[in-house]
């Protein structure tokens, strides 16, 4: 496996690349979320790309862009290990070399929900999504659901400008008490990781959106979101000073028992 930070030197070896390209872009702080893409894009590929950028244009805070965890080297080790032939790993001042003056945005999805909470996250993502794609030029591209609203927008994104790419969604990763796999999972502790799993257990239940919300707040989560639409219901709580999202699937008799509670 090769690991790649120059974009030079990046540029050259995707030019020599031949057949097909799978590209997984994380955040590094890898966990089996991450690695359930990586291998599905094994599967699927001859080349597979997954890169590791720390973007800090989709953090609303410093103090969390700060927080979060790099852990290259055991990323790597990972990565190795389920086959992943590049690992790209540019710095902002390479991603960036504009100082983020040409930004990519979306003007209506984008505004609600994760939109409504991290003004300016989703701008973030789709301008280093764009980035990373047009560097790597994967022939698929693959993304968790846990982050769906994201996931929608890439899709969008893709579609409005014509980028040769197909975006390859996957089932969210979950640990056996439920709970959706995040590299944030790591700053709770043992009792708070047991709590969390109430987030999932309340989103598949028949309970009505506002119902959830206020047992999820009796609990001592604070709340910034419930709502059920597309097909989805989706949440957005903290829990101490981490914040998790996670949302599930839900079936035409699942919205009409959510709609009549």
């Amino acid at each position: 496996m090769n690991v790649i930070t120059d974009l030079q030197q990046w540029r050259e070896i995707r030019k020599s690349l031949k057949g097909s390209v799978g590209f997984v872009p994380t955040m590094g702080n890898l966990h089996e979320g991450h690695t359930s893409l990586c291998a599905r894009a094994r599967k699927e590929n001859d080349i597979v790309i997954a890169s590791i950028f720390v973007n800090p244009t989709q953090f609303n805070q410093a103090a969390d862009f700060e927080q979060y965890q790099r852990t290259l080297g055991a990323d790597c080790a990972l990565l190795k290990k389920i086959g992943i032939d590049y690992v790209f790993s540019p710095s902002p001042n390479a991603i960036y070399p504009d100082s983020y003056e040409v930004q990519v945005s979306e003007t209506r999805l984008s505004q609600e929900l994760e939109g409504e909470f991290r003004p300016g996250h989703f701008t973030g993502m789709l301008t280093v999504v764009l980035k990373l794609l047009n560097l790597t030029q994967p022939h698929r591209a693959y993304f968790g659901e846990k982050d769906f609203q994201q996931l929608m927008l890439v899709k969008k994104m893709i579609e409005a400008l014509f980028l040769p790419v197909e975006i390859i969604a996957c089932e969210t990763v979950r640990a056996k008490n439920g709970t959706a796999l995040s590299s944030r999972n790591t700053r709770l502790n043992t009792l708070q990781l047991e709590k969390a799993a109430l987030l999932s257990e309340l989103l598949v239940s028949d309970c009505s959106d506002d119902a959830v919300k206020k047992q999820l707040e009796q609990q001592g989560f604070k709340v910034e979101y419930v709502a059920t639409k597309w097909g989805r219901r989706l949440a957005a709580v903290w829990l101490d000073k981490v914040r998790l999202i996670d949302n599930v699937p839900m079936t035409e008799r699942n919205i009409k028992n959510v709609a009549s509670s």
